[in-house]
């Protein structure tokens, strides 16, 4: 294998993950490349496995958004600096307390952003999930 081109942050193995399901996948949790940051879909979930806000679209969120600027700041970046997301909601009905949660982290960086309504997530307490780009000043 080649030297990597980028930095990967919080790596782990899904069948840590997810021990629910037969999967043996590496990934991380965020990747900075370049002046670039990527961050992996982001959910109720903290750094340790447990759920925040067990049927609660706007507690999920909010522990989103604190990983998503935990992860940020591991990568030399932070909110303000977030140029795109991308935000999946499971029940519409859930947009605006999910919206409303996340512009109160994004308040005054104006980010292009794409919403999606989609049938389930990874795992069937998810409410929402959001994935960011970011970038670092040079």
């Amino acid at each position: 294998m080649s030297q990597p081109t980028h930095t990967r942050i919080r790596m782990f193995n899904t069948k840590d993950t997810y021990p629910n399901q037969s999967l043996d996948n590496d990934l991380c949790q965020a990747v900075r490349a370049g002046n670039t940051v990527y961050v992996r879909g982001q959910v109720g979930t903290d750094f340790d496995g447990n759920l925040v806000g067990l049927g609660d679209p706007r507690a999920q969120a909010e522990q989103a958004m604190r990983n998503v600027k935990q992860l940020l700041e591991e990568a030399g970046s932070d909110m303000s600096h977030i140029v795109k997301t991308t935000t999946y909601l499971i029940d519409p009905r859930y947009r605006e307390a999910v919206y409303g949660e996340v512009g109160k982290w994004l308040k005054g960086v104006f980010p292009i952003s794409t919403g999606l309504v989609v049938s389930a997530l990874g795992q069937p307490q998810w409410l929402m999930e959001i994935d960011v780009i970011a970038v670092i000043p040079e």
